[in-house]
C-alpha cells in the first residue's frame, strides 16, 4: 500500500530531523489544535464549579467532587462508541458530532439553574464530557499520526500545550464572573434566614454559572460548523478503508499500551484530584478569600502552559519517556512537600506539580499507541476511557479529607499517582507485544 503522508514526509523520515507536520495539513491542524483549547475550558472550570456549587447548594467537599465523577463517567462510557463511529467513518465525523454535544451540555446550564437542581447540573456536565470523549478520541491520534511517528511526541504535546491556555482561560472565567467575592459566615447566613433572604442569595449564586456556559456553547457550536465545511486529509488508517482493521481484543497484545492505559488512568487522577481541591488547600492553609485562592490555580495552570511548550522544546533533545520519567520523580519529591509541610510552602508545592506534570498526558497518549497501526482508534478510545480516574481519585481523596480533615494528607493520592506514572515512563513504555503474543 501506498503511503497516504506527502512526499516530503517520506523524504523527512530519512534524515535526522523529521518534520512534525506534514506540508498542506496546516489548516485541519490548526483547527484540531483549537479543539484541545475548547476542551480544557470546561474541564477546569469543574474546578470553580466545585467550590461554587459547595457554597450554593450547601453540600460537603465530598459531595462537590460528584461534578467529576459525573464529568469523567461521560468521558469513560462515550469513548469507546465514539472510536466505533470513526472506525466507520472519519475522525472529521466523530469530531463534529462531540462538538455539537459539547454545545448541547452547556446550554442545559440555563434551565438547570432555573430550577435549581444539583443532579440536572450533573447531567448537562455528563452530557458535555460525552462530547468531550468524541474530541479526545479523535482529535490525539489524528494529530498523532498526521507526520512522521518519530515526531508523534513532539506534535502532540505541541497541540496539548494549547490545553493548558484553555484551563487558564476556564479558571480565570470562573473566578471573575462565577466566584461573587461573597463568603457569608455562620452568623450572617443565620440573619439573612430570619430576613427571609437567604434563599434568593443561593438562587443568585447558582445562576452566576449560567452565562459563562451559554457563551462557551455558542462559540463551540460555530466551530463544529467551520470544521464541517473544511475538508480533512485521509490519513494513515483511513486511506484504505477495506483493508481489515484488527479486532479489539488484538490490542490487549500490546504490553506498552496496557499499562499505558493504566498509567492515564492514575495520571488524570493525579491532575483532576490536585486541581479540584487546590483553591481548598490554599483556603485551609493560609486563610485566603476564594478568589485569591482561585488566582492561585490559576497561576498554576499558567505553569503548566509553560511547562507543556518547554517540554516540546526539549524533547528534541531528551527522549521522551526519560524526560516524563524526570517530571515524574520531581512531582513525587513536591506532592511530598505538599503532604508534610502544609501552609505556604506546601501552596508552593502543590503549585508547581503543575509544570511537571504538563507533558504526561499527551507523552502516554503517544508512547500508549506507538505502533498499533489500524488499531490506533480503538486504542486511542481506550486510553480516552483512562480518563474515568479523574472520576475516581477526585472523590477519594474528598474520602480521605472526610476522614482525617486534612487535605495536606489526602494530598497522598496523588503522590501515588506520580510514582505509577514514573514506573511506566522508566519500564513499561518499551513498544513491545505481551509475552504470549509475542511467542505465537
Amino acid at each position: 500500500m501506498s503511503s497516504p503522508l506527502p512526499p516530503e514526509i517520506t523524504a523527512g523520515a530519512e534524515t535526522d530531523r523529521p518534520r512534525m507536520l506534514a506540508p498542506g495539513y496546516t489548516l485541519p491542524f490548526v483547527l484540531v489544535t483549537a479543539l484541545f483549547f475548547f476542551w480544557g475550558i470546561p474541564n477546569n472550570l469543574n474546578d470553580i464549579l466545585i467550590k461554587q456549587f459547595m457554597k450554593s447548594f450547601e453540600i460537603s467537599r465530598l459531595q462537590a467532587g460528584l461534578v467529576q465523577s459525573a464529568f469523567y463517567l461521560g468521558y469513560f462510557l462515550l469513548s469507546m462508541p465514539a472510536a466505533l463511529i470513526m472506525r466507520k467513518y472519519s475522525y472529521k465525523t466523530g469530531l463534529v458530532i462531540g462538538l455539537f454535544l459539547y454545545s448541547i451540555g452547556t446550554f442545559l446550564f440555563w434551565p438547570a439553574a432555573i430550577v435549581r437542581q444539583y443532579g440536572f447540573f450533573l447531567f448537562a456536565l455528563f452530557v458535555i464530557a460525552s462530547g468531550l470523549s468524541f474530541l479526545e478520541t479523535g482529535a490525539n491520534p489524528f494529530v498523532a499520526v498526521l507526520g512522521d511517528p518519530r515526531t508523534s511526541e513532539q506534535r502532540l504535546n505541541f497541540a496539548q500545550a494549547f490545553n493548558p491556555l484553555g484551563a487558564v482561560t476556564g479558571v480565570l472565567v470562573g473566578t471573575v464572573f462565577i466566584f461573587s467575592g461573597i463568603e457569608l459566615s455562620p452568623a450572617e447566613i443565620a440573619a439573612m434566614k430570619a430576613q427571609g433572604t437567604y434563599d434568593a442569595y443561593l438562587q443568585h449564586e447558582t445562576m452566576r454559572v449560567v452565562e459563562p456556559y451559554l457563551v462557551l456553547g455558542a462559540i463551540v457550536f460555530l466551530w463544529a460548523l467551520l470544521i464541517l465545511r473544511t475538508k480533512f486529509p485521509r490519513v494513515a488508517d483511513e486511506v484504505s478503508p477495506d483493508e481489515p482493521k484488527g479486532r479489539i481484543r488484538d490490542v490487549f497484545r500490546y504490553r506498552h499500551f496496557v499499562l499505558g492505559v493504566v498509567a492515564q488512568f492514575f495520571y488524570v487522577g493525579a491532575q483532576v484530584g490536585t486541581w479540584s481541591y487546590f483553591i481548598q488547600y490554599v483556603q485551609d492553609y493560609t486563610h485566603q478569600p476564594e478568589k485569591v485562592a482561585g488566582y492561585f490555580l490559576t497561576g498554576s495552570l499558567v505553569a503548566f502552559g509553560v511547562g507543556r511548550f518547554s517540554a516540546t522544546y526539549l524533547m528534541k533533545f531528551v527522549a521522551p519517556n526519560v524526560l516524563m520519567g524526570i517530571y515524574g520523580i520531581i512531582n513525587v519529591c513536591l506532592v511530598g512537600v505538599g503532604v508534610l509541610f502544609p501552609g505556604w510552602a506546601g501552596v508552593w508545592a502543590v503549585f508547581f506539580t503543575s509544570f511537571f506534570m504538563s507533558l504526561m498526558f499527551p507523552t502516554i497518549f503517544a508512547l500508549a499507541i506507538k505502533g498499533l497501526g489500524p488499531l490506533t482508534k480503538i486504542g486511542g478510545s481506550m486510553v480516552v476511557m483512562a480518563i474515568i480516574g479523574g472520576a475516581t481519585f477526585t472523590p477519594i481523596m474528598g474520602l480521605v479529607f472526610e476522614w482525617t480533615r486534612s487535605m495536606a494528607v489526602a494530598m497522598v493520592v496523588p503522590l501515588v499517582c506520580y510514582a505509577v506514572i514514573t514506573h511506566y515512563a522508566f519500564v513499561g513504555s518499551k513498544v513491545r507485544l505481551s509475552a504470549p503474543a509475542a511467542a505465537e
